[in-house]
């Protein structure tokens, strides 16, 4: 008996089980309140990650906010934002720090995470690149992943930093974190339409 093929489905509504965890927005540390991890979306019994030592990181300690919206420009909820991140040396994976935060955007669309303040990462051959946040964003309605990164406005290096050189001058401002306030830099994220994030293969 030959059977029809299962249809593809879109991402999302994401998968709950295990992907925030207490303090998952939380990369800089040391604080004693879970930022950014909606709890109230796992059951009891599903959080299989526990919260770091609570030591903070060397760097300075920054919170990047922002909100996700669709091509009408209204505000996406259930969005899972990923980020990952160099310490304040440019180095991943660097002892006591493991640099991946994740939360999930609320009702308004809106997502928080507290970082440290990457450094300079080593890009391909002998370039450095410009201290940057990669982020990645899954949600239903989407086909795949999106991945981007959050640069931040006014740091040095845009200008010979190897990813960053690739987009048209005239779409960097969508990848550029702006400073908010004290520590606190802003982040939208445009899924199409007019003034779109630019996002990159992989």
């Amino acid at each position: 008996m030959k059977r029809a093929q299962t249809p593809s489905q879109t991402v999302g509504p994401f998968f709950h089980y295990a992907l925030p965890w207490p303090g998952c927005g939380d990369v800089a540390g040391g604080g004693s309140e879970p930022i950014g991890c909606r709890l109230d979306l796992v059951p009891d019994g599903h959080r299989l990650f526990a919260p770091g030592s609570g030591a903070r990181p060397a760097g300075e300690v920054i919170e990047l906010v922002g909100c996700v919206l669709d091509g009408a420009g209204d505000p996406t909820p259930d969005v899972l934002i990923e980020t990952w991140q160099a310490d304040c040396d440019g180095r991943y994976g660097a002892p006591g720090f493991q640099g991946l935060g994740r939360c999930a955007t609320g009702e308004d669309g809106t997502f928080r995470l507290r970082l440290i303040k990457p450094g300079r990462a080593g890009g391909p051959g002998d370039s450095v690149q410009a201290p940057h946040v990669a982020v990645g964003i899954i949600g239903r309605g989407l086909l795949k992943r999106l991945v981007t990164r959050a640069y931040f406005e006014g740091d040095e290096g845009h200008d010979e930093d190897p990813v960053l050189t690739l987009v048209p001058a005239e779409r960097r401002d969508t990848l550029m974190a702006r400073a908010d306030g004290a520590g606190r830099f802003r982040f939208d994220i445009v899924l199409q339409g007019q003034g779109e994030t630019v996002f990159f293969e992989f």
